[in-house]
């Protein structure tokens, strides 16, 4: 089979590996997409690995180290990528991440090829989103151990919605400094850590909507110390009732994700009007992320894997479209972000 090509790899194959991101990538400006878009194929492929629940835990860590150890240039002892490739891609139920696993070695020629201060940038990002892999491989017990472990309390929480998503929005804001001059104005120190919660308000979207399904391989991502001062342990929120008996700290949990969604608003609003495409890049998963959490406070089974609160990809692309006016207008954005934020507070205060 031919070698993947640069094209392929940032186009259909990250079509393919990407809910929404893809729509990012493709409005970002050109010279951000490379790297960004490259740290994103790295990163899904290092969650290809910590996921396949086929192999046992201890393996899927190791080939994850190995992966880490690769991106920063380490070969050592690390398993090669045809390697990683060929032990894992059988056991992928979807064909464009068996075809990711199989594409790591051109991605990691491309890693290669990029400018130094860009290939230094992904590599630090993919380190630590993997170890936020990391984290769950060796805190959560394996999918079918038929056990389920808590984050032990909020700063746990904080700390691993930086790794997995904050440190995304870091990335993001020094990838922004470097490739479009006059982007990050004023206070960048202040841009950075509004970045960072601008990550964290999309992972704690992910964490609330998932959880049903992750308490089923064991995992649950609410604090023991926020689940006991609701009068719950873990395994009660595997019970039917647990929706209800759980709403109250779903909504304690949704006002927190709210506050960082106002910084992650402020983010956009303080990027300069004429860099459009990068304010659209930032706009869309505010839009997203606001829509899921509306639908997550509303949700009377939000615990039920079955009835999952996810847009369906047609709406995502209805927002999108109905984004295109707003974007030029601070005015029109405000009042958009406040008419999601009471819709959401009225729910939950």
């Amino acid at each position: 089979m031919r070698e993947p090509s640069r094209a392929f790899l940032l186009g259909p194959l990250l079509k393919g590996v990407s809910r929404s991101f893809y729509l990012t990538l493709r409005v970002l400006p050109a010279r951000m997409r490379d790297p960004v878009g490259l740290a994103y194929l790295l990163a899904r492929a290092a969650d290809t690995i910590a996921d396949t629940a086929l192999v046992a835990p201890e393996r899927r860590l190791a080939l994850l180290l190995s992966l880490r150890r690769q991106v920063n240039g380490n070969m050592g002892d690390a398993a090669p990528a045809p390697s990683i490739a060929a032990e894992l891609a059988r056991h992928q139920q979807l064909s464009d991440e068996r075809i990711l696993l199989e594409s790591l070695d051109p991605a990691l020629a491309m890693l290669m090829q990029l400018d130094p201060a860009d290939r230094q940038a992904v590599r630090q990002i993919v380190s630590t989103l993997s170890e936020g892999m990391e984290f769950d491989l060796r805190t959560f017990p394996d999918e079918r151990a038929a056990r389920v472990v808590a984050l032990p309390d909020l700063a746990a929480l904080d700390h691993y919605t930086y790794m997995v998503a904050g440190c995304v929005g870091e990335f993001w804001t020094h990838m922004t400094a470097a490739h479009v001059p006059g982007a990050i104005n004023g206070d960048s120190g202040a841009m950075l850590r509004s970045g960072i919660r601008f990550g964290k308000a999309l992972q704690m979207t992910n964490v609330l909507r998932d959880c049903g399904k992750d308490l089923r391989i064991g995992r649950c991502y609410l604090p023991a110390s926020l689940l006991e001062q609701h009068g719950l342990a873990p395994r009660d929120l595997l019970l039917p009732d647990a929706s209800a008996r759980a709403r109250a700290m779903m909504h304690a949990l949704a006002a927190m994700t709210l506050d960082h969604f106002q910084q992650a608003m402020a983010y956009t609003l303080a990027i300069p009007r004429r860099f459009v495409r990068l304010r659209l890049a930032c706009l869309w998963p505010i839009l997203i992320g606001m829509e899921t959490l509306l639908l997550l406070v509303r949700n009377d089974q939000w615990l039920d894997p079955a009835s999952a609160s996810k847009m369906p990809r047609s709406q995502v692309y209805r927002m999108v479209a109905s984004s295109l006016p707003m974007v030029w207008s601070n005015g029109l954005l405000r009042r958009w972000f406040a008419h999601q934020l009471r819709g959401i507070e009225a729910v939950i205060r």
